[in-house]
């Protein structure tokens, strides 16, 4: 068997067995911690490609040993409740509380990696007819939906680590917000606490959520507010979606690559899965599996109020569950 498929093998067998510890809570894994420890990966693939050429035995057995310690130090360190502060302590951080103004995108206050707080905010108009599509985008990133507000949209930023921009354009039917992190001059901080987003939204519109993540913990309540379509595209996350019935149809999208994806929908709803999981595991309690990887509840065709869930995951854990 190639040294390719071994280590690959390893690697998967380690995330598969992560995943199914914490589905029977015996550990509690904290993906975030070890996102800034992916070079790691780089320098598997270089010895790979060293011992490769020479194709030993002991090269092979080097090879797999290195995976072997770097996989162990990674389930140690993800086992490691977030530090909320940097490696030299207390001393070198600095709490700074910004009121951001959405029209100034230059403010070079963005830019210093010493802040840890900002703070954005779109007022409403009271305009309830025109739909909301919110476009979130980030990386290495905590995203929280934190109650309601008054305003449209409020967000605030802990440990910020980069640019974050919340932009809105408006037609006569659509208000479009665009959420984004830009990225980070000062370099991401291993073992520091990730940019942690906690939103507050209007429950009055009618939403559309676009969610575009490489790595990180996404949880968002979202059972009092009217969601059209909830649209996640994941990397390496936790997502955790919980999903109300103010609307006849809601449509839900989830592609991840490796994930731990748990969708919470109401009892009363009635809800079609279809899915393309490859190597995924699948968990839909109180569903009935029909063909062609689609799974709907017993009460699907007599309900007035249907949920739509799309999965398509290489190698996720997705669960399905009805409150």
């Amino acid at each position: 068997m190639k040294l390719e498929r071994i280590l690959w093998g390893i690697i998967l067998l380690f995330v598969g067995a992560v995943l199914l510890l914490e589905n029977f809570n015996v550990i509690e894994f904290y993906w975030r911690n070890v996102w800034g420890f992916w070079p790691v990966f780089l320098i598997i693939a270089g010895i790979n490609i060293l011992f490769n050429r020479n194709n030993s035995q002991l090269g092979n057995i080097i090879s797999i040993v290195v995976v072997v310690i770097t996989l162990s130090f990674l389930f140690y360190r993800g086992q490691q409740p977030p530090a909320n502060q940097g490696w030299f302590g207390n001393n070198f951080r600095h709490d700074l509380d910004m009121n951001l103004d959405n029209d100034d995108e230059n403010d070079d206050s963005n830019d210093d990696s010493t802040v840890k707080r900002m703070n954005f905010s779109e007022p409403f108009n009271g305009d309830s007819s025109k739909k909301v599509v919110l476009d979130i985008s980030g990386g290495g990133t905590t995203f929280k939906l934190d109650g309601s507000t008054d305003s449209l949209i409020t967000a605030s930023v802990d440990h910020a680590k980069g640019n974050f921009t919340l932009k809105k354009e408006s037609t006569d039917t659509v208000q479009n917000l665009t959420f984004k992190m830009q990225g980070n001059k000062g370099g991401w901080n291993v073992g520091h606490g990730a940019n942690d987003v906690r939103f507050k939204l209007n429950r009055l519109p009618l939403w559309d959520i676009i969610i575009h993540m490489g790595a990180g913990e996404v949880d968002f309540d979202l059972s009092q507010y009217k969601i059209r379509t909830l649209r996640f595209d994941g990397g390496a996350v936790a997502v955790d979606f919980k999903v109300g019935d103010l609307l006849p149809i809601s449509d839900v999208i989830v592609k991840t690559g490796v994930a731990d994806v748990k969708i919470r929908i109401p009892e009363g709803a009635g809800c079609r899965i279809t899915s393309k999981t490859g190597l995924s595991s699948k968990d839909f309690t109180g569903f009935t599996k029909l063909e062609n990887g689609t799974y709907e509840t017993p009460n699907y065709a007599s309900s007035t109020k249907k949920i739509f869930i799309s999965l398509d995951g290489g190698l996720s854990n997705f669960e399905v569950s009805r409150y």
